[in-house]
């Protein structure tokens, strides 16, 4: 029943019963199916995604690309682990091509993200080199458009 988790990654707040008629199978199918797949770690949570542009809360993401050496016998997990525990890493994922790791960070101001890079990314052991990206505008995260431009569909009449 993954149509479940295709609705849920959509609308974390779609209802068992919601979800139930859309795919036409019993309410309690359903909840046993969320049941489960929360036990088995598949759903490992539920985000609300926030336009923070909107607020005035100031904000600034970064995506780090990371190089680093592979630790004998736990490759890339061990340090992939000691970054991803950092409270400012929001996102860590292994990559293939010219990096092996992606690190997404929030901070405050540019500063506080070029100190967690200079302070605490850059002088870990394995790490070999980084190279920081700032997010200028988000367009669209996680499926959702931030700004949709209204158009006018209304037909012209000409008189």
């Amino acid at each position: 029943m993954e149509e479940i988790l295709g609705i849920l990654e959509k609308n974390s707040k779609a209802t068992a019963e919601q979800i139930a008629i859309m795919i036409a199978k019993p309410i309690e199918e359903v909840e046993a199916a969320i049941k489960k797949y929360e036990e088995d770690n598949v759903i490992v949570g539920y985000n609300t995604l926030i336009n923070w542009d909107k607020t005035e809360k100031e904000k600034v993401t970064a995506l780090i690309e990371v190089k680093v050496t592979p630790q004998r016998g736990l490759g890339f997990d061990k340090i992939a682990d000691r970054i991803y525990r950092y409270p400012e890493v929001t996102a860590c994922y292994l990559m293939s091509g010219g990096f092996d790791l992606t690190v997404i960070i929030e901070g405050k101001t540019m500063k506080e993200v070029a100190l967690f890079v200079s302070d605490k990314l850059a002088p870990l052991e394995s790490v070999q080199s980084t190279s920081t990206h700032f997010v200028l505008k988000k367009y669209k995260d996680k499926g959702t458009i931030f700004e949709e431009k209204q158009v006018d569909r209304r037909e012209q009449i000409f008189i």
